[in-house]
């Protein structure tokens, strides 16, 4: 535990120290490193007692830099949306979510090259129905992630505010989530003594952070600090993408495979049950073959099927795709080890 806490302390002050000079993100910087200490559902309970601990402090800090405009469109659409995720989070695996949060970040990396004049001409006034567009769907994968962050930047950066309004606004707008968000994963039991402690790690360096950040921003120029936000956002989706993908190939045994021979070739794909068959003939063309479960059949195949079963130890079925052809159905029949295949239409 103790080492646990430390590992988690040490990349924490990095973190948000990275946060303090881009505006924001240091919870999508923590999520791989909480992915290797605790369960995936786990996560977002350690990670909102660290922001909403930071948020507050930095309100503290920065209180009169809040643009109220935004808040006041951002959070009364933020809040049902971080209910309904933080709901979902019990029938939802986040880490397809963090996946999708991944490729949004990445995505930023064209800002990285624009120039400082484009830059300075971007801000611009949202119309309010995007202001609460927005804050619902912050509201919503903060809920079901823990973290949203450097995700909606771009969003603060285009509007035009500057960098302490930034640091302020945002964490005006998320203090209200992060609360809320506490409340609903201790009543629905995703918390555990573990992620407590992981937890009041991040708080006490968030602390520490906010209470610093002051010194350091004057020192940036708006430019330099666009840039690093973009720089931030596409290094963490990066790395939010590796350790996420990581683990989707693990807990659902995703698998690929190739084989040849003289007269075809065949790729393999596999997720959990199913499997997909992609083969190339040459004089014959593309070929997909899924495998389906027999709940999948109606009618005849569905009598075929039993009727096999009365003669057969096991009996597997795909579906096969064919350009210009119609689709048919394989059954591989297993007696004593032995093969038998049939096809119908």
């Amino acid at each position: 535990m103790i080492l646990k806490i430390v590992f988690l302390f040490a990349g924490t002050i990095l973190a948000f120290w990275i946060s303090a000079i881009c505006g924001g993100g240091a919870s999508l910087i923590l999520i791989p490193i909480l992915n290797l200490l605790l369960p995936t559902s786990l996560v977002p309970f350690s990670l909102t007692i660290g922001t909403f601990t930071s948020s507050a402090s930095r309100i503290a800090v920065f209180k009169q830099h809040i643009n109220w405009k935004i808040f006041l469109w951002f959070v009364p659409f933020s809040i049902p949306a971080v209910l309904l995720g933080a709901f979902l989070i019990k029938y939802v695996n986040p880490n397809y979510l963090q996946l999708v949060v991944a490729f949004f970040l990445i995505a930023n990396l064209p800002q990285l090259f624009v120039s400082k004049n484009k830059v300075e001409e971007t801000g611009k006034e949202y119309p309010k129905s995007a202001l609460a567009l927005i804050g619902f769907m912050a509201g919503f994968i903060s809920g079901i992630t823990g973290a949203v962050g450097l995700l909606f930047n771009r969003f603060y950066l285009k509007f035009g505010l500057k960098k302490e309004e930034i640091v302020a606004t945002r964490a005006a707008n998320e203090v209200f989530l992060h609360l809320i968000k506490l409340i609903i994963y201790i009543s629905l039991g995703l918390y555990s003594n573990t992620a407590l402690w992981l937890g009041i790690a991040i708080a006490v360096a968030a602390i520490v952070s906010s209470y610093t950040v002051k010194y350091i921003l004057p020192h940036l120029s708006e430019n330099l600090f666009r840039k690093i936000g973009y720089g931030a956002m596409v290094v963490s989706g990066i790395t939010l993408m590796t350790s996420t993908s990581g683990k989707i190939i693990q807990q659902d045994q995703i698998a690929f495979n190739s084989s040849s021979t003289a007269k075809k070739n065949i790729y393999t794909v596999s997720w959990k049950d199913t499997r997909l068959v992609l083969e190339y003939k040459a004089h014959e063309g593309i070929e997909i073959e899924k495998s389906i479960r027999p709940e999948e059949l109606s009618g005849d195949l569905k009598e075929k099927y039993h009727n096999l079963m009365e003669h057969y130890d096991e009996v597997h079925i795909e579906k096969v795709y064919a350009f210009g052809k119609k689709t048919i159905h394989e059954f591989y029949c297993y007696k004593d080890n032995v093969l038998t295949k049939f096809k119908t239409t």
